[in-house]
């Protein structure tokens, strides 16, 4: 079987959680025996075509970004070709450009479609963009949403009027970064261990300013790794207030994240926006058996951690809360490993990459070979 996957960015232009979860798939369909090209956008497309390990990628240069949205009139005349090699095409949502590109498809190969987000910020372009959004859905062979939470409190996917299949976001813990002994001495000296940890981009949907200010009540210290356009701010919001507890490391190496997660006591992910969608930095903090500390907000951040059993689930922007759960990991050593175990099981039993890549064999299988009786 050829998987075409369809993306706005990909490797090595861009890393991120859709990028991660696009790598982690392919490397799982592999092993099963189907071959995986990726078609994306870049800034450049030179070369044209990169070999990765996992897939082949075909990179068009972009010729417009509107609304975080790249498109390509190169990437319109390439589609046919790219779908003459597919026997199916998986899109991940959203990119309104996909959704154009998928007319070029004609019902000749099956559609996947993986929901991994609402359109949340551009909410004017979302009345212009919605007729075209719901088309794409409505043509799909099948749609997949990332968990359970999502399918439930997204508005878009209640009102379908289809059935939505759940695959979680997968991770193999063979492809997560390994750090050296010397390495994770170096960090041991310098921060210590059993500290509240948060590795990510500082972006406005982080909840990162309302960590800042737990940290406050909290005795345990914070450490921030990750860069972005936040971090200007919220390190003035940490001087302001005087958050002596909290160290900003800035953009950290992959084995450096390795010995950050293997000294942390727990992973604190205060995500309070729904642009959080599903949040694979706490399956990685999950591998590690770390307990986790997440916000509720409708999202697959409370399917990755379930209250009491892998982790805290509290109230979204509320500092006071936030501290209560970090405080509780920070005094009881043997709470923390608990959860912690509580959280790798549930890794291994629910979204390992060999688990996602079995499910998404099986969905394409079924539109490949529809039942007889339509059902699907």
């Amino acid at each position: 079987m050829r998987v075409l996957h369809v993306y706005k960015t990909y490797y090595p232009d861009s890393v991120g959680g859709i990028e991660q979860v696009i790598r982690q798939l392919a490397r799982g369909l592999q092993v099963l025996g189907v071959e995986s090209r990726v078609l994306t956008m870049s800034p450049s497309a030179d070369p044209a075509w990169i070999d990765r390990p996992e897939a082949r990628v075909q990179r068009f240069k972009s010729s417009l970004d509107l609304a975080s949205t790249p498109m390509s009139w190169s990437a319109w005349k390439g589609m046919s070709q790219a779908l003459e090699w597919a026997d199916v095409v998986h899109y991940q949502f959203p990119w309104p450009f996909a959704d154009v590109l998928d007319w070029r498809r004609e019902n000749r190969r099956p559609a996947v479609v993986t929901y991994q987000s609402d359109v949340v910020r551009q909410r004017l372009l979302n009345h212009v963009y919605r007729p075209l959004m719901t088309g794409f859905l409505r043509r799909a062979d099948a749609v997949v949403a990332t968990s359970p939470q999502y399918l439930a409190s997204s508005p878009v996917l209640r009102d379908l009027g289809r059935p939505v299949d759940i695959v979680p976001n997968g991770v193999d813990e063979a492809t997560l970064p390994a750090c050296s002994p010397q390495e994770l001495e170096r960090w041991r000296g310098e921060l210590g261990e059993g500290f509240m940890l948060f590795v990510g981009v500082l972006r406005y949907y982080k909840g990162v300013d309302q960590l800042i200010r737990a940290s406050l009540a909290c005795d345990a210290p914070i450490v921030i790794a990750g860069s972005g356009p936040g971090e200007s701010t919220l390190r003035a919001l940490a001087a302001e207030l005087g958050a002596h507890r909290v160290r900003f490391l800035g953009e950290v190496s992959e084995g450096c994240k390795a010995a950050l997660l293997q000294l942390a006591r727990a992973f604190v992910f205060p995500s309070n926006l729904r642009s959080e969608a599903f949040g694979m930095s706490l399956v990685e903090a999950a591998i590690f058996g770390k307990p986790l500390v997440t916000c509720e907000i409708g999202t697959g951040t409370s399917f990755v951690n379930l209250h009491e059993q892998t982790g805290f689930v509290v109230p979204p922007n509320d500092p006071a809360s936030l501290s209560r759960a970090m405080t509780q990991l920070w005094e009881s050593s043997e709470l923390a490993q608990r959860m912690g175990r509580g959280a790798r099981e549930r890794y291994e039993e629910l979204m390992t990459a060999e688990r996602m890549a079995r499910n998404y064999l099986a969905i394409y299988e079924r539109c490949l070979h529809p039942s007889p009786l339509g059902n699907s």
